[in-house]
């Protein structure tokens, strides 16, 4: 049984496609059920996000899982299959294994190593799982892939550089003031950069936060996304006087906070110390503002030195996370590998146990009078010698199904021993061979 990825995300399709491509919360049941449903598809999963849409499937023959996704995709969504086409990407077999190796590492992401995806992920399983349309193979391939996820920030740290201005700002207050619970913070703007600051600052814990703006409708209605309180513009060196930390992204031509103003401000805080970070282009608060005692200024310019920084560091951890992601999938394809000669395997213990059964009922009607025990002991003396002679063809088979003849020695196997694998191993192997030969036909 073989994994495929099969969708499109910010690369391959616009937003107006992926709005249509994404999949409600309410429907996921349904869509999973009917999914599931779909001709070649043993197991499967629905990645929906505002970045991406992905079906993850088990299937046992490629091509039609392939064409059935495609086919759920355009009648669910009502949009035509060609039309689809040119915004889809398939990922079969190991392609696929790897695909979701680096979704799930956040290599795959917008930004790199953002943390979002790996929860996403993980509810993504779990609502398949809880749907019923997951498979052992499905099951293995997710949990790998969400230790994967784990492992690739636990050793790279790669979600520990932020790389936007508005959460690089957020983190630099948190470095200076640690929990930001309880510390009074006051954005003066309400456009899209003090937007985006605010959910950054509501997720780091912030609870007290001010929003003041030229329009103060505009003010309370940002002041309303993170419980804060809108406060007029006129009033603002009231509030200077008392928060912790200024965040500054308005649209002014100007300055909007002087040195001389500060310094009053200053004799009013009597020099308690305040965090000023102005995100503003041009910049809203004067440069000599910084040279006050008891104030530390950032400015755009600082933070996109740190952002850079931090956009060479994940860089680096993204290469690390690589390596990671190589040593994981080792160990996943030697375990699907040996999946593909469990049939193989399964069909041979039971021919022996067959051939055991029959002689050593053949051998006790030669002998009588025999006791349990007597009896006891060569029906274990008969299975052990079964167990032996197949302990080393068994073991040497799971190592041949590593290499890329493990379907040829399947075959001998069953051509050598006469067994009948049932038609699921022999799809099993036809899949296997026919991957094998285009994998060649590539390398060459």
């Amino acid at each position: 049984m073989f994994p495929v990825a099969i969708g499109l995300n910010h690369r391959t399709a616009p937003v107006e496609i992926r709005e249509r491509m994404s999949f409600h919360p309410s429907q996921m049941l349904k869509a999973l059920q009917e999914l599931k449903e779909c001709p070649g598809i043993q197991g499967a999963v629905i990645l929906s996000t505002c970045n991406r849409t992905e079906v993850y499937a088990a299937t046992m023959d490629v091509e039609t899982g392939i064409s059935s996704i495609k086919d759920f995709f355009s009648s669910h969504h009502g949009i035509e299959e060609k039309i689809l086409e040119q915004y889809l990407y398939s990922h079969t077999l190991y392609d696929a294994v790897r695909h979701l190796f680096r979704v799930v590492s956040g290599l795959d992401s917008l930004v790199r190593g953002e943390t979002q995806i790996l929860g996403q992920v993980s509810n993504a399983y779990q609502q398949a799982s809880d749907a019923g349309v997951t498979n052992k193979v499905i099951n293995v391939f997710f949990q790998t892939a969400l230790a994967v996820g784990k492992r690739v920030r636990t050793d790279t740290m790669i979600d520990q550089h932020p790389v936007s201005i508005s959460y690089t700002a957020v983190e630099l207050a948190k470095q200076q003031f640690g929990e930001l619970q309880g510390k009074g913070i006051l954005i003066l703007g309400a456009g899209e950069m003090s937007t985006l600051t605010v959910k950054h600052l509501v997720s780091a814990g912030a609870t007290t936060v001010l929003v003041s703006n030229r329009s103060y409708d505009k003010a309370v209605l940002l002041a309303q996304e993170c419980a804060g309180r809108a406060v007029r513009l006129d009033d603002v060196d009231q509030y200077l006087a008392e928060v912790d930390i200024v965040i500054s992204a308005t649209a002014s031509k100007h300055f909007v906070l002087m040195p001389e103003r500060m310094q009053e401000i200053m004799k009013i805080r009597k020099n308690r110390p305040i965090l000023l970070i102005d995100i503003a282009v041009p910049r809203d608060i004067h440069p000599e503002v910084g040279n006050i005692p008891e104030i530390t200024l950032f400015d755009i310019d600082d933070l996109r030195g740190v952002v850079d920084r931090h956009h060479q560091e994940r860089e680096l951890a993204a290469i690390k996370a690589e390596k990671i992601i190589d040593e994981e999938m080792e160990l996943f394809l030697k375990w699907h590998n040996t999946q593909s000669v469990v049939p193989t395997i399964l069909a041979l213990q039971k021919k022996g146990e067959q051939i055991r059964d029959l002689q050593v009922e053949r051998a006790l009607e030669h002998f009588s009078g025999l006791t349990p025990k007597q009896e006891k002991v060569i029906r274990s003396m008969a299975n052990s010698i079964v167990n032996h002679l197949l302990h080393i063809p068994i073991i040497n088979l799971k190592e041949y199904a590593n290499t890329s003849q493990g379907h040829l020695y399947a075959e001998v196997f069953q051509n050598i021993f006469d067994l009948n694998v049932g038609e699921e191993g022999a799809r099993r192997n036809m899949t296997k061979k026919r991957h094998a030969q285009g994998c060649h036909r590539r390398a060459e």
